[in-house]
């Protein structure tokens, strides 16, 4: 750990981290999110319908489900900063492509592939928890977290301006072009800038990157249970894109990528076996144990909070365009408020989190977030602009501050595994963004924002069964010793 003082004004030491790490993840995001204020352009463009614009959507998070759980695993194995600077740079590649897009299904593919973008954030979760001590981690957290998921309200509100620039029917290319070509020039910073470890500090790998350490019989089974709700939705994606759906792909085509994904299920399941087997003859000294439920009960959490967030700044727009005709520039404009607030509310997160504790901070979110999607569930066109606007900020903030601190706790579990946690936390907001998106394509939108609101409900209950953390992680340096580092 570095022992200087967290300061937003010094670009030094773990400071200097901090905001390259937020940099990364900003660039990601603005990539990532590139298409949702110029989905009007774009459907011009292309001559899309409504189903198609809802399945680009869908499909810009799908792709994130296991690419956060690989991410996360490369991160633990061959640190952030060449995980992150190979992430920018080849995803670069798919943004390019989707700017030069002549149909539905060269888009569709190009959005598809770019969901592997979104992988990103856990990669710079790892990297400030090596760089920042546990009684500063949550503010650090959230400040990476924050600062750098306003890359989607930049998009919002600089990309349709830009779109206007260029001029023409392809002013939207240009405009997602240039950020392509942003996220392959800060690639290059990145690695040039950064270093896991301050020098000295030793990065804990883990045993294996095959699959997940568990130090239980029951967190085994554990596991393997909280592995079938991203898998089925990946499941329910592939319903959404066979005939029954938007018909992208064939009856047979569906049928061989659902084999395949029960193949890999139950590859899985070997896998985590192999590595963790010696549990079931050896049980595992108390010292180096660790509790799967913590990360069971934040996968649950971050379903509600990022889950709901990513499908509410991919719809919102449109939900303020028709509710209020308006045009989608301005609509945009006003939608951006809600990603607005990750600025102040995600790091507002992490500090609460710091200053009062990680299961009462988020006790009183999660209440906060299932009262503000029940208000924004309210919203019609008789509500002045103005008002709906400061209800999505009010539901935005308990959104985001929410996200802060569930990865305030993420670093606490286990140091050499916390780059695959944050990938499996990560991921459950991807299939909770699958999920809620899927639902908004046969539901209107007042019953979507009540079924968010219905979630949340359910991660308050979930949190009674979360610990606070406490005292230290045990991990093995590279000569046996054990190094002891604190949780509070």
């Amino acid at each position: 750990m570095s022992s200087s003082k967290l300061n937003i004004f010094s670009f030094s030491g773990k400071n200097k981290i901090l905001h390259l790490s937020w940099m990364a993840f900003f660039v990601s995001f603005l990539v990532w999110f590139n298409h949702a204020p110029l989905l009007g352009a774009i459907a011009t463009s292309l001559n899309l319908d409504a189903s198609q614009i809802k399945t680009i959507l869908i499909l810009n998070v799908a792709l994130t489900i296991p690419a956060r759980v690989l991410i996360g695993m490369a991160t633990d194995r061959f640190g952030p900063r060449l995980t992150y600077t190979i992430l920018l740079a080849t995803c670069s590649i798919p943004c390019f492509t989707f700017a030069l897009a002549d149909d539905f299904t060269q888009a569709a593919m190009s959005r598809f592939l770019l969901g592997f973008i979104g992988a990103g954030f856990v990669i710079g979760i790892r990297l400030v928890s090596e760089w920042f001590p546990a009684n500063e981690l949550g503010t650090a957290e959230g400040i990476y977290g924050g600062w750098g998921n306003f890359g989607s309200a930049a998009a919002a509100m600089s990309l349709p301006a830009l779109a206007i620039v260029f001029g023409g029917d392809d002013g939207w290319r240009y405009a997602i072009g240039m950020t392509g070509l942003i996220s392959l020039l800060f690639s290059v910073v990145f690695y040039i800038n950064v270093t896991d470890t301050p020098k000295g500090s030793t990065y804990f790998k883990p045993k294996s990157s095959a699959a997940m350490e568990v130090t239980s019989v029951g967190d085994f089974f554990l596991l393997i249970l909280m592995k079938i709700p991203m898998y089925a939705a990946l499941f329910l994606l592939l319903w959404k894109l066979s005939p029954a759906g938007v018909d992208l792909l064939t009856s047979n085509t569906v049928t061989i990528i659902g084999l395949l994904l029960i193949v890999l299920f139950v590859i899985e399941i070997i896998s985590a076996y192999k590595v963790n087997k010696a549990i079931f003859t050896h049980p595992v000294e108390e010292i180096h144990r660790y509790q799967f439920k913590q990360v069971a009960v934040l996968n649950i959490l971050y379903f509600a909070t990022f889950g709901s967030e990513l499908a509410v700044i991919s719809m919102l727009p449109l939900f303020f365009a028709e509710t209020f005709e308006l045009d989608m520039v301005y609509a945009g404009l006003l939608a951006s408020a809600y990603a607005f607030m990750n600025l102040v509310s995600r790091p507002g997160g992490g500090w609460l989190s710091d200053k009062f504790g990680r299961k009462k901070t988020l006790l009183i979110l999660t209440a906060g977030l299932a009262v503000g999607y029940w208000l924004m569930s309210l919203i019609d066109n008789q509500w002045p602009i103005f008002v709906a606007v400061a209800a999505a900020m009010l539901c935005s903030f308990f959104v985001q501050a929410g996200e802060g601190a569930v990865f305030a706790t993420v670093p606490l579990i286990k140091r050499r595994l916390t780059g695959q946690i944050a990938g499996m936390t990560g991921a459950y907001g991807n299939v909770g963004a699958v999920c809620y998106l899927t639902l908004l394509s046969v539901v209107e939108y007042q019953t979507f924002f009540l079924v968010i609101a219905g979630t949340a409900v359910i991660g308050f209950i979930t949190l009674f069964f979360m610990a606070e953390p406490k005292g230290t992680i045990a991990e093995v340096n590279p000569d046996g010793t054990v190094e002891l580092i604190g949780v509070n």
